[in-house]
């Protein structure tokens, strides 16, 4: 899901803070840190699950990428950087034991597995504050092959490039003790809503960008045992103190830039939990074209349900707090529409991107575009990030098998343990109906070069 990866454009290291002799930061630093202890770092999981609706041929269809060659450096010329530990146990199988294997037609995989190279020879940086990534210089002969004519195998040809994988890649099963890992297969999508860059007729509700004022600090900066845990807020005076709640943020005079207003908002409210989002502008600047809104940091309070807020509240049975029934009820009652998204102190900020290729996803923590039904989000610490990965699974709400080779290209706060996954369907409403439907049992395989032993992450 894409909320939950952050760029922060606002990143203040603790440590840098201190060597500047602001010693205010380390009263400072002892409230952020009851904040982390308090959930105020959390971010939005996945709040309902869509009703049952007939899978719609856009979404299943699969998208067309185009073929890039990337550059790829010498051996000698990748900067190694210290090894970063991995919770998973792995286990090395044979093809043959990947079912289903065989019946993926490897459409696309070519195209994304050469851009997924560009990505794994990109310097790590070696910081342990950001998601664990697959070893560059392993990766390194495997993607010069895939470059060279003389090895590289026919990309028309899905038999050319099961061999050209089967040579150089071998398969690790991820474990749980001695038997294979068994996780939970979950969906996320690009939802697609209307808007305008002026607050003006149905157009009220707004997507912010990142205030100007908002404090995001690194505790793994200082403490490594902290790696990943980061605290926001804003400074009051001589106090760090929490940022404002959706409900504060609706006072005129603390609300940040918007970058639009659109029309619906419970359209608003699942634009942020999914964390990224196109926005077809009906009128006013711009009229008629479309945007993209990727996430770029959110407020810090922990996120409340909505769905459970209206169970709560009687207005409906739990287990029918659709999109369709909490969109239902916000129009029979358009005056506690502000109390229900109030009911959930999270807010989502974003950063404006422009659509070049209509076909390609937003960037997930991998910093490269996802592919409809080619890119998961995992947890980096089983699976390193640009790994590709065979997963077993079945298709939502269903027992039909789906076992896909995809890619690790992205990462999420509740995207955590061995053989979890969320799997990417794309953009629009019957994107979305798959991915809210879909809670699916898993397995995963990493697939690795072949010479360089299990997987390992810098």
């Amino acid at each position: 899901m894409l909320v939950y990866q952050p760029t922060f454009s606002h990143l203040i290291k603790v440590k840098e803070v201190m060597r500047k002799g602001y010693g205010r930061w380390l009263n400072a630093l002892n409230v952020l840190f009851l904040l982390v202890l308090a959930g105020c770092v959390s971010a939005p999981p996945g709040d309902v699950q869509v009703p049952s609706v007939p899978l719609a041929d856009e979404a299943t269809a699969e998208p067309t990428v185009p073929i890039e060659t990337p550059k790829i450096p010498a051996l000698s010329a990748i900067k190694d950087s210290a090894p970063r530990s991995l919770s998973g146990q792995y286990l090395a199988v044979g093809w043959s034991d990947l079912p289903g294997w065989q019946s993926d037609d490897m459409r696309n995989v070519w195209a994304v597995f050469l851009r997924n190279c560009g990505g794994l020879m990109r310097p790590t940086g070696g910081s342990l504050t950001t998601p664990a990534r697959a070893t560059p210089k392993v990766w390194q002969p495997v993607c010069a092959a895939a470059i060279e004519s003389s090895t590289a195998p026919n990309p028309s040809d899905p038999a050319s490039v099961k061999r050209f994988l089967q040579t150089y890649l071998q398969p690790w099963r991820i474990q749980s003790g001695a038997s294979a890992a068994v996780g939970t297969a979950t969906g996320y999508y690009e939802p697609i809503v209307k808007g305008s860059r002026t607050q003006s007729g149905s157009n009220q509700w707004p997507l912010y960008t990142v205030p100007v004022d908002l404090l995001t600090i690194d505790l793994g900066a200082v403490y490594p045992e902290l790696a990943g845990k980061r605290v926001r807020g804003k400074v009051v005076g001589n106090r760090v103190v929490p940022y404002e709640s959706r409900a504060e943020l609706t006072n005129a005079n603390r609300q940040p830039p918007a970058i639009v207003y659109v029309s619906d908002p419970v359209d608003n409210f699942f634009l942020q939990v999914q964390g990224s989002g196109r926005v077809l502008l009906t009128d006013g600047p711009g009229a008629g074209t479309t945007i993209r809104l990727a996430y770029a940091d959110h407020n810090g309070h922990p996120y409340v349900s909505i769905g459970k807020w209206l169970a709560d509240q009687g207005q409906l049975a739990l287990a029918q707090t659709s999109m369709q029934n909490i969109r239902a009820w916000a129009q029979r009652n358009p005056g506690r529409v502000q109390e229900m998204l109030n009911a959930n102190p999270a807010v989502v900020f974003f950063r404006e991107e422009a659509i070049i290729d209509p076909s390609q996803g937003p960037k997930g923590a991998y910093s490269i575009p996802l592919v409809a039904r080619r890119s998961i989000a995992v947890d980096p610490m089983f699976v390193p990030l640009g790994s590709p990965v065979f997963l077993a699974t079945t298709m939502p709400a269903s027992t039909e098998p789906l076992n896909r080779l995809m890619f690790a290209q992205d990462t999420g706060t509740a995207i955590r343990g061995a053989a979890r996954a969320d799997f990417y369907w794309g953009s629009g409403d019957a994107a979305g109906a798959l991915a809210g439907r879909m809670k699916q049992k898993t397995q995963m395989w990493v697939l690795w070069p072949k010479a360089a032993g299990a997987p390992s992450a810098r």
